[in-house]
């Protein structure tokens, strides 16, 4: 999970009163873009020009909402593969320059921003769509994104990476329609919604009484009796995560994420309108959504019958790995492997991002059929 308040302290959005340890300030806007020039430049270093290529966004309409869509591979032969983005609301769009070119080059890869999310935010009136922020919703809606992008692109199957909140909608995609993939990757995978704040509310307390830090364990013990009971809301699991961050739960050996979620200012992909759609749209997506996912868990899926990869970070108690890693003992697939990253928390794609490349094209890029390395079959 991503969590708002750091999202818009970090974009320079902070509403009145929200503060986060750790992230740098808020500063009043310039008049003019600071950023639009280096923009520019990285706008030509990303440039997909292989005569084979794609490079391009649509609007799609799923579950009746407008969602945006970016689409970007070297060669439209190679097989898809859809980035669910965590938060919720924690679009991934703006950041995927800072990582993905060389992804580009094996596969077709689509970033989606999810409805009340990023650029998707400003497409659809946010009091229309709250009631329909339901996990079941999202799952949904990325079904219907899978079958849209199989049309379009003349595949028979994708891959889907689901990161953070992300993957409880991908590894709900791979459950209830295996036969759309080629294989499932989670990636700082949600598993189970109060375990998850078990485990982390204990590291951070046990982390913040080794380090002598009062306020923080004060803090963290008025949380309860959240998970187990009470009200299930942002502002509880924020409560302990601000901490859990200071202590590397969210990016490895360091005290926050700022250089992830300054990403954005640089994006060629995302305009500074754009990037308070994103604050805003975090913000309405986790307040929104959180509360419904108390009892979200997928501790009892003990089947699967597309292949299961799980990208972990060794030091993720954002969404503790140990509690994926013990799901994936038990787990029985056509194909099922753990690759942890052992100087990850939360984040491996930027943490360590030639390691989750080199993970992608040892374990993930084999599974694609055929048929999908080089365009449809009339069998599909």
């Amino acid at each position: 999970m991503q969590f708002f308040r750091i999202v818009l302290m970090t974009l320079g959005l902070a509403a009145p009163g929200i503060a986060a340890p750790g992230v740098v300030a808020a500063e009043t806007p310039p008049e003019t873009d600071p950023y639009a020039p280096g923009r520019e430049i990285i706008r030509d270093l990303t440039q997909i020009v292989t005569p084979n290529g794609i490079q391009e966004e649509f609007v799609a309409t799923l579950g009746g909402a407008r969602q945006a869509v970016s689409v970007r591979g070297a060669d439209r032969n190679n097989p898809i593969l859809l980035f669910i983005h965590g938060g919720p609301g924690a679009v991934e769009m703006p950041i995927a320059w800072s990582f993905q070119r060389p992804w580009e080059d094996y596969f077709t890869v689509v970033q989606w921003d999810q409805r009340g999310a990023g650029k998707s935010y400003a497409l659809n009136d946010p009091k229309e769509i709250a009631p329909t922020l339901t996990p079941e919703r999202y799952r949904d809606d990325a079904i219907e994104l899978i079958e849209l992008l199989r049309k379009r692109y003349g595949k028979c199957k994708v891959f889907v990476l689901g990161h953070s909140w992300g993957s409880a909608v991908g590894l709900s995609v791979a459950a209830s329609r295996p036969d759309l993939l080629h294989a499932y990757v989670g990636m700082g995978q949600f598993m189970d919604v109060r375990e998850n704040e078990r485990v982390g509310m204990a590291w951070a307390l046990e982390r913040a009484r080794a380090a002598g830090n009062t306020e923080a364990v004060r803090e963290i013990e008025a949380l309860r009796p959240y998970p187990d009971s009470g009200p299930f809301t942002i502002d509880h699991a924020d409560g302990w995560r601000k901490w859990a961050i200071q202590y590397g739960s969210l990016a490895a050996y360091r005290a926050n994420a700022n250089f992830y979620l300054r990403a954005p200012r640089l994006s060629p992909e995302y305009t500074p309108a754009d990037r308070k759609a994103w604050a805003d749209g975090s913000a309405f997506s986790v307040v929104t959504l959180w509360p419904r996912l108390a009892d979200m868990s997928f501790r009892t899926l003990h089947k699967m019958e597309v292949p299961v990869i799980m990208f972990l970070g060794r030091h993720d108690y954002t969404t503790p790995s140990s509690i994926t890693a013990q799901w994936m003992e038990q787990l029985d697939a056509p194909k099922k492997q753990t690759v942890w990253f052992e100087h990850s928390a939360h984040l491996p794609m930027v943490e360590e991002p030639g390691r989750v490349f080199a993970a992608l094209l040892q374990h993930v890029l084999p599974l694609a059929t055929p048929q999908d390395q080089g365009g449809r079959e009339p069998s599909c």
